[in-house]
């Protein structure tokens, strides 16, 4: 195995779930194709690594809508890493992004927990160099 391609995340809508995570936590849109009638394949990642992308997949079903925020149950769904926490907080703070309290200095970093516009939890991670 070389490296992880691509991380699939339940959507309830594909243009509200694009907007937030492109203009209020700062990926890149890298692919929004409609490939079928009733396909549509849309992937983002961080504006500086796009090797490993997220694959919105938008929910049609009443079991998969009921999934959509709790796909890691509490946990966080996935670690996202920045070479400066406190800018990036207080950016998508004030793009109306919730967070879990301040960031914090931990043995491996500063960190802080947010979640996204359906209750994923993610957390934004500056390791220590």
């Amino acid at each position: 195995m070389i490296k992880i391609s691509n991380i699939i995340l339940s959507v309830r809508n594909f243009d509200e779930a694009i907007k937030f995570y492109t203009q209020c936590l700062g990926f890149q849109l890298i692919a929004d194709n409609i490939e079928h009638l009733d396909f549509r394949w849309v992937t983002i990642s961080p504006q500086k690594q796009n090797e490993t992308t997220i694959v919105l997949v938008e929910e049609n079903t009443t079991e998969k809508l009921n999934s959509i925020g709790i796909q890691a149950i509490d946990y966080v769904f996935m670690s996202i890493i920045t070479d400066n926490c406190e800018v990036d907080y207080q950016v998508m703070k004030n793009k109306g992004v919730r967070f879990f309290g301040k960031p914090i200095k931990t043995p491996f970093g500063i960190e802080v927990i947010f979640e996204d516009l359906y209750g994923n939890k993610f957390d934004l991670v500056q390791p220590i160099v």
